[in-house]
């Protein structure tokens, strides 16, 4: 298959609905008969909850739903446009948030907004994240490979890192850090972000290990595809190796319909209540059986 034979199709995936019907058949009606969101307003009552990625996509509706569950939260994100088109609709619904436009990769703006949500830290969603372009290892360059390190685990090192000694001090908090289907696979991705997520998975299980008797609980959902008009994942997905891509289209063959960041949302915010206080450790699917296949 050609670059522009790949683009074109990814194209018609993103802007294409007749096109996106026919590539996904009966799984879409299936995922939408079976999306049933439940809620609970006063699950997260008195609770301070930090969101990264909040911008758009899986952070946008993580926060959303946290805020509707009672919790005060503390959203960044880069994209001033996203979060400022957000705030709006959340003062709509009657629904606030404290929005700070900051940057997972910077340790400056990491200590801005832990101080941003004072001396009480609850919940850590650790949500921000970009694709590679699905460039594989031979054809990687190494700012790609940074770029995606950087925001995918590295900033996520870092968060964690600074909001544990506060977890610490108060006896116990919830970790929900979004990995992927790539966390334990290879055939959704390019190298950067396979590996990125590799790494995500084993920071989740050693915050768990080493943590969880200070009662600090880690865990992670790990999505499949989320609906590309709703993902914010931006150009970062935009494939540059046709090769690739072809490669990938095998695993693709079993995907189910999209997510939409909702669903993934309702999983980030039950592993972050009391009501899985037993859940530690925890390496979630949320991707429709794909990762069965």
């Amino acid at each position: 298959m050609s670059q522009e034979a790949v683009e074109r199709t990814l194209g018609k995936l993103l802007t294409d609905e007749s096109f996106r019907e026919r590539f996904f058949g009966g799984r879409r009606r299936a995922s939408q008969r079976q999306g049933v969101i439940l809620m609970d307003v006063t699950r997260h009552q008195g609770k301070t909850a930090i969101v990264t990625g909040a911008g758009s996509g899986i952070g946008r509706a993580t926060v959303l739903r946290f805020a509707q569950e009672g919790a005060r939260v503390v959203a960044f994100d880069r994209n001033q446009k996203g979060l400022d088109a957000f705030q709006a609709e959340l003062e709509t619904k009657g629904l606030k948030a404290d929005f700070l436009r900051a940057d997972v990769t910077s340790q400056d703006d990491i200590q801005r907004v832990v101080e941003a949500a004072g001396d009480q830290i609850d919940i850590l969603a650790n949500v921000a994240g970009i694709m590679d372009h699905f460039i594989p290892l031979g054809e990687l360059d190494d700012d790609t490979w940074n770029r995606v390190i950087a925001v995918n685990l590295t900033g996520v090192m870092r968060l964690t890192r600074a909001v544990l000694p506060l977890m610490q001090a108060a006896g116990g908090g919830a970790i929900v850090t979004v990995a992927s289907k790539s966390s334990h696979s290879a055939g959704a991705a390019g190298v950067a972000y396979t590996s990125s997520k590799h790494g995500v998975a084993g920071l989740v299980k050693h915050v768990a290990y080493f943590y969880g008797p200070e009662g600090i609980r880690s865990n992670a959902v790990l999505p499949g595809a989320v609906d590309p008009r709703q993902s914010g994942i931006g150009a970062t997905a935009d494939p540059r190796s046709a090769w690739a891509v072809q490669r990938a289209q095998l695993s693709w063959a079993t995907m189910g319909a999209p997510a939409h960041p909702d669903q993934i949302a309702a999983a980030v915010s039950w592993l972050a209540s009391d009501e899985a206080s037993n859940i530690n450790g925890a390496l979630i699917s949320s991707d429709g059986g794909w990762s069965t296949a």
